[in-house]
């Protein structure tokens, strides 16, 4: 037992796979506690009871259907024309369409590569300051995560047995803090690069949607079928999938037949590796809530936090740390179903704790040394981490901001589910 701790540590440390070393814990625990073996195989195949799970592949699948299609050019124009007259309205631009694409591919270093490639130069070119403009896409690019579809509201929902429809709406406000906040930033800065601001014209407006009408249904499609009742979640991701096929392969044929089994390939690969991480990861929680192990971090907690602030407190410093290390679908199902009970015992509203949750583990894609964002833009750029980690700086400073509003003003993210 004393040697099974730190030798997980060095095969962490050694790159091997998350779910073998959660797997390898799993066996050990069971191992320990004489219980069957079987059982992990189990609980396993015990996900292939979730129909919900549908929804991950689907929307995965359109999500990286739409970033090899022409869809993120026409949603940078669409957004240009509508916004691209304010003061840093290129830079608001940016925030937006990343929000926007993130949500659908859930994926933010999918959003990075995608937009990338249009907006840094296109900023660069504006005379937007290469510092800002590396900052800006990097932050931006996991913006969207509290967004319906984002993947993670959706892995967080079945983790924590919460509806996803509530957690859709809950993510609704919070998200667009995080965009006003960053988007104030942005303007606010502008006053010293002192970017041309561009004209408002009604025929760009026109032409942009026009170029964009395929997409634009798209959100309508996701949140009106499913808030009307008309879809559950796995239907609304069935024909969101379906209908990005379509248009994208049939209609506008900017997806070849010849390229489809290897975006299918491609984005399978995320969807497996999330769903081995949870296959695995439920025997080995259910083993520790069986053993107690909720209660003992209880007791353990209540010794020095005595309310719901400064638990949140810890909490935060706590996710912050982990987001850092952990990517955020490993992070939901390991962590969620320990701290859930928890935070229930000091007050905090399951939702909510999502929501913070999240927020939170979006930080942790811009959080040095390991955050993935950074070194995904340190490639996609061909910059020095360094400059990366410098150029996100403020932007990380204004969203903890955020993430400290979201975290204890919880009437933000629970007034739309009255």
């Amino acid at each position: 037992m004393m040697i099974i701790g730190p030798l997980m540590v060095i095969l962490v440390l050694l790159g091997a796979p998350l779910f073998a070393i959660i797997a390898a814990g799993a066996f050990w625990n069971f191992y320990q506690a004489d219980i069957d073996l079987q059982a992990i195989a189990i609980e396993f195949y015990g996900i292939a009871e979730m129909p919900i799970l549908l929804a991950i592949p689907l929307f995965t699948f359109a999500g990286y259907l739409l970033s090899e299609s022409d869809a993120p050019k026409r949603l940078v124009r669409l957004t240009s024309a509508l916004l691209g007259w304010m003061p840093a309205g290129l830079a608001v631009v940016s925030l937006v369409a990343c929000a926007f694409f993130t949500a659908f591919t859930g994926a933010s270093g999918v959003t990075i590569i995608a937009l990338g490639a249009i907006l840094f130069p296109a900023m660069q070119q504006a005379g937007y300051p290469e510092k800002f403009n590396l900052g800006l896409v990097t932050s931006a690019g996991s913006l969207g995560l509290l967004f319906a579809p984002s993947l993670p509201l959706i892995l967080y929902g079945v983790v924590a047995e919460v509806p996803i429809e509530s957690l859709f709406l809950a993510g609704l406000l919070p998200g667009f803090l995080m965009l006003l906040v960053l988007s104030g930033f942005s303007i606010w800065k502008n006053r010293a690069i002192r970017t041309p601001l561009g004209d408002f014209s009604w025929y760009e407006v026109r032409s942009a949607l026009r170029e964009s009408m395929w997409e634009i249904p798209l959100p309508v499609v996701v949140l009106g079928g499913i808030y009307s009742g008309y879809f559950a979640i796995s239907e609304a991701a069935a024909v969101t999938a379906l209908y990005v096929l379509i248009v994208d392969v049939v209609i506008l044929k900017e997806v070849s037949l010849r390229k489809l089994p290897s975006i299918v390939r491609e984005s399978m690969i995320l969807v497996g590796g999330i769903m081995m991480i949870l296959g695995v990861s439920r025997a080995s929680t259910n083993f520790m809530i069986d053993a107690g192990v909720p209660q003992q971090l209880l007791e353990w907690i209540s010794g020095f936090v005595t309310g719901e602030i400064a638990f949140m407190v810890m909490l935060l410093l706590f996710l912050l740390m982990l987001g850092a290390i952990l990517d955020i679908f490993s992070a939901i199902v390991l962590v969620v179903p320990l701290i859930l009970p928890i935070a229930t015992q000091f007050g905090v509203h399951p939702v909510h704790l999502g929501i913070v949750f999240l927020a939170t583990m979006q930080l942790g894609y811009i959080t040095p040394p390991v955050g993935l964002n950074l070194f995904i833009a340190g490639y996609r750029f061909d910059r020095p981490i360094v400059n990366i980690y410098l150029s996100t700086l403020p932007f990380f400073i204004f969203l903890m901001i955020s993430v400290g509003l979201i975290a204890f003003w919880p009437a933000l993210s629970l007034i739309l589910l009255k």
